[in-house]
């Protein structure tokens, strides 16, 4: 299958997963609305990350750009803890109705993009003071040549950029530790597989069941950051993920992590960079 059909393929998924996301107790979208004070849990451990690198009040009063956004929560917390302008961009239509009628009902002006983020920079006339994009991302895109330059070219000078996301390693076992069964170096073309579920609760409904990812290792990830002029200023990684992703995880205050005595491995990373203020 070709890039094109690929990308496709997937955002018939993802408008699939958005219907069920919407509804599921993990993003629990009317216990959100009904606590204006609640911030996503992935927001939150993002802003832990980013924090440091931004002014004292945090995002109070800086553009953001959020991107791969999904069903708009995670969006809506930037706004909830001051960021202004804020604009959110998925490739999903569907994730973005949903999105919409969230931020609507929370009382939020938020912009919504439809774009591959690779693109991001061809559809918003305009430069943030920041750009994120965490969990579970940029696995969707074939390549991060043009994904890195779009963020360069959509941030202020001085503006910085997080990406938070899955471990690479995690990959490369198939989420199934402990045997690596699959690539961890980039480069490797797409992954296709079949599966009807999803990583929320709920009801298994999924009716377009064709996944294609692709393979990023850290390299890749910082190389092309870096490529397209930005300076890193953080790469960590961290013993807690976001989601169950396989049997042996156990929660924790960060998420979910191994249990004492496995293999001490990441499961997230995260990378800090900045555009040039010249």
């Amino acid at each position: 299958m070709n890039e094109a059909k690929a990308i496709t393929s997937n955002q018939a998924n993802w408008d699939d997963r958005a219907d069920i996301h919407v509804r599921s107790e993990m993003y629990d979208v009317e216990g959100f609305l009904t606590d204006p004070t609640r911030i996503s849990g992935v927001v939150r451990k993002d802003l832990a990350v980013l924090a440091p690198h931004l002014p004292e009040p945090g995002v109070s009063d800086l553009s953001l750009l959020h991107l791969q956004c999904h069903i708009g929560i995670d969006t809506i917390s930037w706004a909830r803890l001051g960021a202004a302008d804020v604009h959110g961009l998925d490739f999903s239509p569907n994730s973005l109705r949903h999105a919409r009628r969230i931020a609507d009902a929370d009382g939020h002006n938020i912009t919504w993009v439809e774009s591959d983020a690779r693109h991001a920079s061809t559809l918003i006339d305009r430069c943030f003071d920041v750009v994120v994009t965490s969990t579970g991302t940029i696995v969707w895109l074939p390549d991060l040549a043009a994904w890195a330059q779009s963020i360069h070219d959509l941030l202020e000078p001085g503006g910085v950029f997080m990406i938070r996301d899955d471990h690479p390693i995690l990959g490369a076992m198939a989420f199934e530790p402990w045997e690596i069964k699959d690539d961890y170096l980039s480069g490797g073309g797409a992954r296709t597989y079949e599966d009807a579920g999803t990583y929320t609760d709920g009801p298994r409904e999924v009716e377009h069941v064709t996944n294609h990812e692709w393979r990023h290792d850290l390299s890749e990830v910082v190389g092309s950051l870096l490529d397209a002029g930005l300076t890193i200023e953080t790469l960590a990684e961290f013993p807690h993920m976001d989601w169950p992703a396989f049997a042996e995880l156990i929660p924790c205050d960060q998420g979910w992590t191994l249990p004492e005595g496995s293999p001490r491995i990441p499961l997230t990373f995260a990378v800090v960079a900045r555009r040039s203020r010249s």
